[in-house]
């Protein structure tokens, strides 16, 4: 399971806009590209519990509950609105005890939502060192929500693919700068995280960063926080292909199986192997990965009653 993917299944999306820290993240209004299946919603990527107890976002894959977004009752209805910021509570039953595939079997049922490792070029902080890889990269790029930290995979301003190597021992923060914990599937303690723990803070102790530009995405920072063994590295955290390597839950589809969907047959013909897995994905719901659209704007495909045919390994 890749370093992004977190405790038991959460996910997070927080926008890089230009000026200022987009803490309340895209996902708060549906929105899609071209070409895209009538329901749709914001989709963050996963978040796996790695060595720490960060939630990053290959972990959260968790559509099904995707913290920033309502989900629609139907497949082709738009998700609308907006859910509460945080909640201590936890009214979403857990997915049925599924049991695994072993032979040539057509599931329905299924959610497919899909991900993509983290552009460098949509961020707008200041760059700086990373350890663990060349150069300098945007700040917001490494730690927030939207970017490594939480994606887990992502490619730099020379198209070169890097990936979180460790979480060391940091957590998240809301925009407020107050530590956030999962509660449960798209839920979490103090609202949505924005940052990890370390970085940069304001005189109010809210998140902020210096951005390229010059000056600050919420003012000043008169403080900075050590983020606690937060490494990286060059490359991907695993051999996937676009169109052609999907997310699934082990416990129901192994890993190595062949698995056919219909609703992708005009793009990659339909074909896809289980190579990921993701602490969000659970049960029936599959996570396809695709390359990074143009712009974040772009959120990606949203299908639920999906019918797909999974071929385990022999």
């Amino acid at each position: 399971m890749r370093v992004r993917k977190v405790l038991t299944a959460i996910v997070v999306l927080v926008a890089a806009g230009a000026g200022a820290i987009a803490l309340a993240g895209p996902a708060d209004k549906p929105r899609g590209g071209p070409n895209k299946h009538p329901t749709r919603v914001a989709v963050p990527r996963r978040v796996n519990a790695p060595r720490s107890v960060v939630v990053t976002r290959r972990a959260v894959r968790a559509h099904p509950a995707h913290p920033y977004s309502a989900r629609p009752k139907a497949g082709n209805r738009s998700a609308k609105g907006s859910p509460p910021a945080s909640a201590s509570r936890c009214t979403t039953p857990p997915p049925p005890v599924e049991r695994r595939i072993t032979h040539r079997q057509w599931l329905n049922g299924v959610v497919i939502t899909e991900y993509y490792p983290a552009p460098e070029r949509w961020f707008v902080g200041r760059r700086i060192a990373a350890p663990g890889l060349p150069g300098r990269h945007h700040v917001d790029w490494l730690y927030s929500a939207r970017g490594l930290a939480m994606e887990g995979d992502g490619v730099d301003l020379r198209d070169h693919p890097a990936h979180i190597a460790a979480l060391g021992s940091t957590g998240w923060v809301n925009a407020a700068g107050r530590p956030t914990l999962p509660v449960c599937l798209g839920k979490w303690s103090d609202g949505f995280p924005a940052w990890l723990r370390g970085g940069w803070r304001n005189v109010r102790g809210a998140v902020t960063y210096p951005l390229a530009a010059g000056g600050w995405s919420n003012g000043p920072g008169v403080r900075v926080l050590d983020y606690r063994g937060v490494t990286f590295a060059p490359g991907n955290s695993q051999p996937l292909r676009y169109y052609h390597s999907i997310a699934v839950d082990p416990k129901l589809i192994p890993e190595g199986s062949r698995v056919y969907i219909p609703a992708y047959r005009a793009i990659s013909g339909g074909w896809f192997v289980a190579q990921d897995t993701g602490g969000a994905i659970r049960g029936r719901h599959i996570d396809v990965y695709r390359p990074a659209p143009a712009t974040p704007d772009d959120l990606g495909r949203y299908m639920t009653h999906q019918r797909i045919l999974v071929i385990p390994p022999a």
